[in-house]
């Protein structure tokens, strides 16, 4: 791990591997100091950002550097997001394919998986979804679309997510869902927060 500043009320862990920064995540985020606002995970990061009138830089740094990392099975309970999907999306068929599964594989493969929201980005409230089976990985379309509708479930990579909203998007599209990834007046105002469980089902 490799820790930068950012500033003088933020510091950057940079990792070498998704699945350290998850181990990362899971065990500073239960064990904030007094002072440390936020810990924001990415994909070989960690950003923490702090209250220089409440702590100062040697306690967050020292705190970083020996807090030793939480392996996922001494987790224990944790609460689970469950997200209904109407497997319609207009890249099943071809992610059928690409996986060798066929449509009802990958209904079964997706919805039998729990995932975890690895970390947050791209819009307010796009969960990275990782934990599903190497048998999903599928790449990004060839072409990207130029407007993907608010709750398209898709697939790239290692990764599942529910787009929260109309944008641009490259990701195999597999279904729909009506769940409201991000909503102003809720608190917290993301669905999906990073160090989640998600359970898919058919609807």
């Amino acid at each position: 791990m490799r820790i930068l500043d950012v500033g003088d009320s933020a510091m950057l862990a940079e990792f070498d591997s998704l699945d350290a920064v998850l181990a990362a995540f899971r065990a500073l985020d239960g064990t904030r100091p007094v002072g440390v606002d936020e810990v924001v995970p990415a994909a070989r990061t960690i950003l923490v950002r702090f209250d220089r009138t409440v702590v100062d830089r040697a306690t967050v740094l020292g705190w970083l550097r020996d807090t030793p990392p939480l392996p996922d099975a001494d987790t224990g309970r944790r609460d689970t997001v469950r997200v209904g999907v109407r497997y319609d999306g207009p890249d099943l068929d071809e992610v059928a394919a690409l996986t060798g599964l066929g449509v009802d594989g990958v209904v079964a493969a997706h919805t039998a998986a729990t995932w975890t929201v690895a970390f947050a980005g791209f819009a307010p409230g796009f969960g990275y979804l990782v934990g599903g089976p190497a048998s999903l990985h599928v790449p990004r379309r060839g072409t990207p679309r130029t407007a993907v509708p608010a709750g398209a479930v898709g697939l790239a990579g290692e990764f599942s997510g529910v787009y929260p909203r109309s944008s641009p998007g490259g990701w195999q599209l597999i279904g729909t869902t009506d769940a409201r990834l991000w909503d102003a007046d809720r608190d917290p105002p993301a669905l999906l927060r990073p160090g989640a469980t998600v359970r898919f089902h058919p609807i």
